[in-house]
């Protein structure tokens, strides 16, 4: 029998579910379809937020899956003790349904909604004034004494400041003024990318043929994560040589490419493999997790000797850098990545500086001379062998 453990969690100071199970694909996607489901890099589990209705929450939405879910572990008379303080009031999980409810019907994407969700959830069992008299300082405080004390990356504070002009933009608070609300500077990050030499070693390396199309598809034609594991069958087209992107980021359709050389790979996947529906398809037909491309990427940079940090977008990385390099235009592959703006595609401009690197050192031209004009000398071997 497939069993589901709910037990009580401490993580980073507030009270949870952990929830546990052997690792299945279905059961993975299913869980994290609900919002507030989260991972824990730390605990190395899944867990909900604890509420008074957490537990029916997490029954309703696990009922059904064939599963058994075990909650013994969780003693709720000892929980509503530990929780007393911690436990959001009946009228802020009144206020979480209502924002959630108010996200989705502006069609934000599964992803922000969660997100979204988890920063008003935090900000809540943060602040503990009433609501009706919140003002831009009690949301600054929460910022300095939450967001950026934890560390969070900049990105994800600046996704918090989106957060909260949508829960203003909901609730009309008179105090409180969007606008005005900091938001930091973006990083300037520039992408870590592989060498083509680095791309053949790992796809080499990566002796599985599920696997190997997997990273061979994404630095091929340059594909999201996201974008890959929705891929039907019916949206590859051999013939032509391209793959149909249908209702990508921003709601976009677009046309990519196909490279020759992954066409055989590609055939002997189908072949081998014979999926149904999806290209890349987990247990019972269901859509592939991220997660384990993650698993299996990172399994493969170990075995081709590459140590950079390496994620499946940084195969996205290498092939616009890639391309810019072998002379396509900015524009095409500003289309090609189904990018919004030529801004985000004009980083990988950053990445390939090609008449900067070609510029000599100094230090380079200085040893060149003297070794040219025949004073070799014992000091001017800098290796010292």
């Amino acid at each position: 029998m497939k069993i589901i453990k709910i037990f009580p969690l401490e993580h980073r100071k507030d009270l949870h579910l952990g929830i546990s199970f052997i690792y299945d694909d279905k059961m993975r996607n299913h869980l994290v379809s609900l919002p507030g489901v989260k991972w824990s890099n730390t605990k190395k589990v899944f867990y909900f937020p604890y509420s008074e209705d957490a537990k029916s929450i997490l029954l309703k939405h696990l009922r059904g899956t064939g599963w058994y879910i075990d909650f013994s572990r969780v003693d709720e008379d000892e929980f509503k003790r530990r929780n007393e303080e911690k436990n959001p009031e009946q009228e802020h999980l009144k206020i979480l349904k209502e924002f959630d409810s108010y996200l989705r019907g502006k069609r934000y994407s599964e992803s922000t909604v969660r997100t979204y969700y988890s920063f008003l959830y935090k900000f809540l069992m943060f602040h503990k004034a009433p609501l009706e008299d919140l003002k831009n300082r009690d949301i600054e405080i929460f910022m300095e004494k939450v967001i950026a004390k934890k560390n969070y990356a900049i990105s994800t504070h600046r996704q918090c400041v989106s957060a909260f002009k949508q829960f203003v933009e909901l609730y009309g608070f008179a105090a409180v003024h969007p606008e005005k609300i900091p938001r930091p500077k973006k990083s300037r990050t520039l992408p870590r990318v592989l060498s083509q030499k680095e791309v053949i070693n790992l796809l080499i390396a990566t002796r599985n043929l599920k696997h190997r199309m997997v990273l061979a598809v994404i630095y091929s034609s340059g594909l999201r994560i996201g974008e890959l594991l929705k891929l039907k069958l019916e949206d590859i087209d051999i013939d032509r040589k391209q793959i149909f992107i249908s209702q990508a980021k921003g709601r976009k359709d677009r046309y990519v490419g196909m490279a020759e050389s992954f066409i055989p790979i590609l055939l002997n996947y189908l072949q081998t493999y014979r999926p149904a529906r999806l290209l890349v398809e987990g247990q019972d037909g269901e859509a592939y997790s991220a997660s384990a491309v993650r698993f299996f990427l990172k399994e493969s940079c170990k075995k081709a000797g590459i140590e950079k940090r390496i994620t499946p977008h940084t195969l996205r990385h290498s092939y616009a850098t890639h391309m810019l390099e072998h002379g396509v235009g900015l524009r095409h592959i500003q289309e090609l990545l189904g990018h919004a703006k030529p801004e985000t595609t004009m980083i990988y401009t950053h990445v390939t500086q090609q008449d900067l690197l070609q510029i000599r050192s100094p230090l380079d031209t200085a040893v060149s001379n003297i070794l040219k004009s025949g004073k070799e000398e014992e000091n001017l071997r800098l290796s010292r062998k």
